[in-house]
């Protein structure tokens, strides 16, 4: 089923949607990859305030290649979600209600989404250049000397992903490979 929705995203929001479901998200994203998740998680670690506000935000494992000219951002496809494992966690204890990344993740990813009813979304791995054309907006929030993998704040509208975690822990992944194999 098709969705449409509007980052930040809700509770109320991340409960109606299932696995399995098309969604083209509008908002407000952010972007962040392993060096800014390292950051942090270090920043979390000593009581420091962070640098953007994770309650209710969505947020995109990519980091862009470098814009063309009259362009917001360069190629923005996702990467691997589950180097973002170990951090994911935390930042979903503090508000954090969706991730977009592709792959698999853990188990302690997948039980602290159910216990802050978060969802995970895939984007198309490979599409970065087409994806990117859903992106209006790009600005660097922190750790602009971390390159492309600085935090950006991110305006999409209709950027194509698929939930493949709901809020209640049914995975796409698992789901789909069963059916296939019946």
């Amino acid at each position: 089923m098709d969705k449409y929705i509007i980052a930040p995203i809700t509770e109320e929001v991340t409960a109606n949607l299932k696995s399995g479901d098309f969604v083209y998200l509008s908002g407000t994203v952010y972007s962040a990859r392993d060096a800014a998740h390292k950051r942090l998680a270090e920043a979390i670690e000593k009581g420091e305030d962070l640098p953007f506000d994770l309650k209710d935000s969505v947020v995109y494992y990519m980091g862009p290649s470098p814009a063309r000219e009259g362009r917001p951002i360069g190629s923005a496809g996702p990467t691997t979600a589950s180097r973002m494992d170990k951090y994911a966690p935390a930042l979903l204890d503090l508000g954090q209600k969706a991730m977009i990344g592709k792959g698999k993740r853990s188990q302690e990813v997948i039980d602290a989404m159910i216990r802050n009813h978060a969802v995970y979304f895939a984007a198309i791995g490979g599409a970065g250049a087409l994806l990117s054309k859903c992106i209006t907006k790009s600005e660097v929030v922190c750790y602009e000397d971390l390159g492309a993998e600085a935090v950006r704040r991110l305006e999409v509208e209709n950027f194509p992903v698929i939930v493949v975690i709901d809020s209640k822990g049914n995975n796409l992944y698992e789901t789909s490979a069963k059916e296939y194999l019946r």
